[in-house]
């Protein structure tokens, strides 16, 4: 996992394999503040923050992050908190790039 945050996204497709709950469960595990969601077809991260002007930062974080990587996270933020869910829609469930994404935020804010 730890190559994750220095690798770049591949365009999405219907055809990109999706990761099995094991699989799925096991790569969330190692990234951490991420959740999986109880279908196992999403990742979720929630940072809190004292106001509102640093989680809308974030949120502009993600975005962009998103816009640069060609995969773009679904993002709620509101006073005091952002959070962050990747998926790929297209493949219908958690994919390599959802953890590529995920990896690169963690190295972002980590700084």
């Amino acid at each position: 996992m730890s190559d994750l945050a220095t690798r770049t996204c591949t365009p999405c497709t219907g055809a990109m394999p999706v990761m099995d709950a094991s699989a799925a469960a096991k790569a969330v595990a190692a990234l951490p503040g991420w959740t999986l969601a109880a279908d196992g077809r999403a990742m979720t991260r929630r940072w809190e923050f004292k106001g509102f002007a640093r989680a809308v930062q974030m949120a502009n974080l993600a975005a962009w992050l998103g816009e640069n990587q060609g995969h773009h996270p679904d993002v709620r933020f509101g006073w005091g908190y952002c959070e962050v869910t990747f998926t790929t829609h297209a493949a219908g469930g958690l994919t390599e790039n959802d953890l590529i994404c995920a990896a690169r935020l963690n190295a972002i804010t980590a700084r």
